[in-house]
């Protein structure tokens, strides 16, 4: 999920630099939206984690 963001802000940066704001724009909100859902799935998994087994 990280990677997809990462790839889709470099894609916005790389359009951004060539003009083309309204690609840029688009997956640089593409790469925002994947990052927020990943921060959420990384925080959900923290909290998961370090719960107890059950008995």
């Amino acid at each position: 999920m990280l990677s997809w963001s990462i790839t889709f802000l470099v894609i916005g940066l790389i359009a951004g630099l060539l003009g083309l704001s309204g690609i840029a724009g688009a997956a640089t909100q593409i790469a925002w939206v994947l990052f927020v859902i990943f921060l959420v799935l990384f925080l959900v998994s923290l909290v998961m984690g370090r719960r107890s087994p059950p008995v």
